[in-house]
């Protein structure tokens, strides 16, 4: 009996959690393949782009960024694939710390959207460092 009240108990405790939108910090850095993937969807809840969040993941093997990859996201498509043409490959194999330094320009044409990967890729790389 003891041990159904406690599954009960940790069911209600999920569920709590759940509601209140709590993400673990493990489901913000993972591991895959051999590589720290930092998903940016909790860290950038308030980081906009033209309609909405920018949610990205950020592959990191040996120190250096691998690849930035885009999230579902409410971005004009046709905009936002400009953003994936022109700017995510522009931190690939930079050592962390010099991606965090890299100054990337925005794609014009789709201005609010760049910001907002570019804020995402900083915040991501931000959060690698402080929990690596």
């Amino acid at each position: 009996m003891k041990q159904k009240k406690l599954v009960s108990t940790l069911m209600l405790l999920a569920a709590a959690f759940t509601l209140q939108g709590y993400t673990p910090a493990d489901e913000v850095m993972t591991k895959e393949d051999g590589m720290v993937v930092i998903n940016t969807t909790s860290l950038s809840k308030d980081i906009v782009g033209y309609s909405d969040a920018t949610p990205l993941k950020i592959y990191i093997k040996k120190n250096k960024v691998v690849k930035v990859e885009a999230l579902k996201n409410m971005e004009t498509p046709k905009y936002f694939v400009k953003v994936k043409n022109q700017l995510l490959d522009k931190w690939n194999d930079l050592k962390v710390t010099d991606a965090q330094k890299q100054k990337v320009d925005v794609v014009t044409g789709a201005t609010l959207s760049s910001d907002a990967v570019i804020k995402n890729v900083q915040l991501g790389l931000e959060y690698y460092q402080k929990h690596k």
